[in-house]
């Protein structure tokens, strides 16, 4: 895996993207800063989503922004106009483990398809398929939402993702974070690579599915770079379908709650 050439522009642009992300990312409540409620956890050890099966499918999850539906294709991400951002996110944490959805990615310029796990500390794994690209998509990750480096993702080749389904998955355990397409290993992080452990995603976190338009006209110069171009919404309207996500949770609880303040996972307490 390398960094493909869209990835390789100036500290400047970088920087910008960065400034975006960061404020697409928040929480109610940093238990690193704050004492927050506890957060509610997967008591069963897995979970299975088919969003075919209509709008009941979505009973562990809930809508945070735009309008999701149930489909013939699965789940539909549809962004028609300037602003839409549709999003789904489960109603749990989990606490390590297994997270696979099969996805056909939205298509047009400058529109992102994601997944992503996200703690109340803002640790983050991160799917991110950039659809100006039509061969690859991005992994990525962040600790504490710490964004003082920008060498953290990689493209991976991945053949038409926006013309047919793939399985796109994360292991993420104590120790390491692998990163999956159609269930073969394409990256794999390691505690002690993630400066030793400080960057390493290790806090329960909830999932995340959506599709933004990183192409908007009006986001920073380097986001757009990153997305390929600008976005043309009479192209639109642009599909992201989720046909299914499979959750083993690889330490079921009915909540989980920080203890201290060091975001480190031996200080979460399952209950």
């Amino acid at each position: 895996m390398t960094l493909s050439p869209f990835l390789k522009w100036s500290a400047t642009a970088v920087a910008l993207v960065a400034q975006l992300c960061a404020a697409q990312t928040y929480t109610s409540c940093n238990p690193l800063k704050e004492t927050c409620p506890a957060d509610a956890g997967l008591v069963k050890p897995t979970l299975h989503t088919v969003f075919t099966s209509g709008q009941s499918a979505f009973k562990h999850w809930k809508t945070t922004s735009g309008t999701v539906r149930s489909t013939s294709l699965g789940a539909e991400f549809s962004i028609k106009k300037q602003g839409d951002a549709p999003t789904i996110e489960s109603d749990f944490y989990i606490f390590f483990g297994y997270v696979e959805i099969k996805m056909r990615a939205a298509n047009g310029t400058g529109i992102i398809s994601t997944l992503v796990l996200e703690s109340d500390d803002l640790d983050e794994i991160d799917w991110e398929q950039v659809s100006t690209f039509d061969n690859q998509i991005q992994t990525n990750y962040f600790g504490k939402g710490n964004t003082t480096s920008y060498d953290r993702a990689t493209t991976v080749a991945v053949s038409t993702p926006e013309e047919i389904f793939h399985t796109y998955a994360i292991n993420w355990t104590p120790s390491q974070i692998e990163w999956l397409v159609d269930r073969r290993v394409v990256r794999t992080l390691n505690y002690a690579d993630a400066l030793d452990g400080e960057n390493f995603p290790q806090t329960p976190s909830r999932i995340k599915i959506g599709i933004w338009a990183g192409g908007d006209p009006n986001n920073a110069e380097g986001t757009i770079e990153w997305a390929g171009g600008e976005t043309n919404y009479d192209d639109g309207p642009f599909n992201m379908y989720v046909k299914s996500v499979k959750v083993i949770n690889y330490n079921p609880a009915k909540s989980y709650t920080y203890t201290d303040k060091t975001g480190s996972y031996s200080s979460i307490m399952a209950t």
